[in-house]
């Protein structure tokens, strides 16, 4: 095989759009504790800079609170819950990406609801009152925050209109009235608030036309475009679960680069991009989300999504989630890249793979990405190319060769490679083992939590005409990172490591 010759000199530099936002299950479970250590070990080793979920308007965070007692009639805002939830974010570095939804029940016009929680989709019953709460929520942030913290994020208005589940008879015209009342609060309490939309789901094309047409005709404010992207087809559900077919990981990166092509040409044109969810699976049900073909499928997503939209948020970052009733069991093919008790999925170590890499792309392949940092470490992610479920399983190996740069007039490098796929860093595939336990025991945990962690393997190879050769089989659904190194070499003359007892195989040769 002739391998990649990997340049030199930068490409491009890599985006953060990967790990700019992250999804939540909604924000009453940030108040409880395995969804707080969750996040606290995602924040540790990853960073994400956004946090977006469902329900900050619903009646469990206690917002809208109206009243008729005691000659007394209006309505209180409470920010208790609230309070406790983003003072929480923020103590872990990440700032909220700020979804204003559901319907308060205080303030629908229907009892439509949607999820096991029962989140209210109807348009409110009075839009002066949904107004008001708006601009009650976003003063009291900038109250408590300040001005220039909240300047930093985005509001987006409601959750995927253009489905009768999430918005009552998925009506436009009644989506953009949300809106333009919705806008026009945000603004009021200041004009450089980020607000924007529609958060339309995949197959929605025929709602970017319609939306530039209205903001254009009625000088609604659009500060950032917003939609989300999946994979999967029918659902072919079971008891407890839910299986899918899959189409391409390409399928991604082509509905990340659709809505800028729609838009063109209107007002929205250039606006930023986010997708505030993506995955492969829309089912918090569907067992592929704790598989390595997860990761392995996620992994040009992040290679390459950036390249197309200024974030693209995981759908979720942990399993502390409820849309379809409470799990019953510890692995139930939930969103999150975290299990619960914090057990780490392979898409949960291809994120944090990602978060090790330099800040200079050096090259990108369909099955690699080449990164360099500052003190001259390269870094390599490497993944096996998956298929949709019409494309047949992959292959057991993969074979893939690269020429690195390394720099510092070194003659070795000290090559680091941490993999997981099928069995390597796997607990999904030990709970399989064990017997799927529904509620492990104390060291079941632990044996899982042993099973989840990466494998790792090291070695010094010969760098010649500052370049070294690597040659990488990945098993199948493997994700592996292999750090780079230049070595210089301090070893003291004195020195034989031929003489010690059991001396090293390289030593005694």
């Amino acid at each position: 095989m002739t391998p990649v010759v990997v340049p030199d000199a930068p490409a491009a530099t890599l985006s953060d759009a990967w790990r700019r936002c992250v999804g939540t299950g909604r924000l009453n479970l940030a108040l409880r504790r395995d969804y707080q250590d969750s996040l606290a070990l995602v924040q540790s080793e990853i960073g994400f800079r956004y946090l977006r979920g469902h329900g900050l308007l619903s009646d469990d965070v206690g917002i809208h609170r109206p009243y008729d007692a005691a000659g007394h009639r209006g309505t209180r805002y409470s920010f208790t819950y609230a309070d406790q939830i983003v003072d929480s974010w923020l103590g872990l570095g990440i700032k909220p990406f700020v979804e204003l939804g559901f319907m308060p029940s205080g303030l629908a016009s229907g009892d439509q609801t949607v999820f096991w929680w029962k989140g209210n989709v109807t348009p409110p019953r009075d839009h002066r009152e949904w107004a008001a709460l708006v601009g009650a929520v976003v003063r009291h942030a900038v109250d408590r925050y300040g001005l220039e913290e909240v300047r930093t994020w985005p509001f987006e208005v409601w959750n995927e209109p253009n489905l009768v589940h999430f918005w009552e008879g998925a009506s436009q015209e009644a989506y953009f009235r949300l809106y333009e009342v919705t806008a026009a609060a945000v603004k009021e309490v200041d004009a450089s608030l980020q607000v924007g939309g529609p958060a339309i789901s995949p197959g929605a094309d025929d709602w970017w036309e319609p939306f530039a047409r209205f903001v254009e005709a009625r000088d609604v404010p659009v500060d950032f475009l917003s939609f989300h992207a999946y994979t999967t087809g029918p659902a072919q559900p079971v008891p407890f679960g839910t299986y899918q077919t899959l189409r391409r990981p390409q399928s991604l990166l082509d509905q990340f680069a659709a809505p800028a092509k729609l838009v063109a040409g209107t007002r929205l044109e250039g606006l930023p991009t986010h997708v505030t969810e993506f995955s492969t699976s829309y089912r918090p049900d569907n067992p592929v989300h704790d598989t390595a073909y997860q990761a392995a499928s996620v992994a040009p997503v992040l290679a390459a999504g950036g390249d197309h939209v200024d974030s693209f948020s995981y759908w979720t970052f942990c399993d502390v989630f409820e849309e379809e009733n409470i799990p019953t069991s510890v692995f139930h093919g939930g969103f999150g890249m975290l299990g619960h008790r914090q057990l780490r999925k392979p898409v949960f170590h291809l994120y944090a793979f990602m978060a090790r890499m330099g800040g200079d792309v050096l090259h990108r392949g369909e099955d690699h990405l080449v990164t360099r940092d500052g003190a001259g470490r390269v870094t390599v992610l490497a993944w096996q190319p998956v298929g949709g479920t019409d494309d047949g399983d992959e292959p057991d190996r993969h074979e893939l060769r690269l020429s690195v740069p390394v720099g510092g007039g070194a003659t070795t490098a000290y090559v680091h490679r941490s993999r997981v796929g099928e069995h390597d860093g796997n607990a999904f595939s030990a709970w399989r083992e064990l017997g799927r336990p529904a509620s492990p025991t104390a060291r079941q945990l632990d044996l899982l939590h042993e099973a989840s962690a990466p494998a790792r393997e090291h070695a010094s190879v010969p760098v010649t005409e500052g370049r070294a050769d690597l040659r990488l089989t990945l098993g199948r659904h493997e994700v592996t990172l292999v750090e780079i190194d230049p070595v210089r070499d301090e070893t003291p003359a004195w020195l034989d490591d031929a003489r010690i007892v059991g001396r090293p195989a390289e030593a005694a040769g």
